[in-house]
């Protein structure tokens, strides 16, 4: 009888479990611009552009089970004021999660998600910088958690800020 009983709770746990897969990950958008070509490259050979890099998340729900995160990333060089080049990159990654506790699901989408992602997006920009002219774009790894708990004090503060101007004093 106990042989009955174990493929029932072998299956009923194996239902619990936490699963996470990558259903696929894909460039949504793709820029490059490079405005001046002749006249960056000659003021590029000596002297070196200032770079400025905006990375963002956004992750949303797309069918029960299924989740989209998105990581935009836009590099922008400029030499003397003047634009060299501007790349920007949407890639994203679809994941299918199941039993994973709402209270860890934020924290996934928003550290782990695209931490696994990061490095494909990076050679993106690092291959269009390159094909663009340019020496490969070679972006630092980047704390996900790190930002995600700075995102999340910033909530706080603003939220605590919030409340204490609602308060009224007779």
């Amino acid at each position: 009888m106990s042989d009955t009983n174990e493929p029932k709770e072998a299956e009923a746990a194996a239902s619990n479990e936490i699963q996470i897969n990558i259903l696929g990950q894909y460039i949504k958008d793709l820029s490059f611009e490079n405005p001046t070509p002749a006249q960056t490259i000659q003021k590029l050979a000596s002297e070196k552009p200032t770079m400025s890099i905006n990375v963002n998340l956004n992750a949303q729900q797309v069918a029960e089970d299924i989740f989209e995160v998105d990581l935009k990333i836009t590099a922008t060089a400029l030499s003397n004021e003047e634009t060299a080049f501007v790349a920007e990159l949407l890639y994203s990654g679809l994941y299918g999660i199941k039993n994973l506790p709402q209270d860890q699901l934020q924290p996934f989408l928003m550290i782990e998600a695209p931490r696994q992602i990061f490095p494909f997006a990076r050679r993106i920009l690092s291959d269009v910088t390159r094909d663009g002219g340019f020496p490969p774009l070679m972006l630092e790894p980047i704390d996900f958690a790190a930002l995600y708990h700075q995102q999340m004090e910033a909530q706080a503060n603003a939220e605590t800020e919030a409340k204490e101007d609602d308060i009224v004093v007779n």
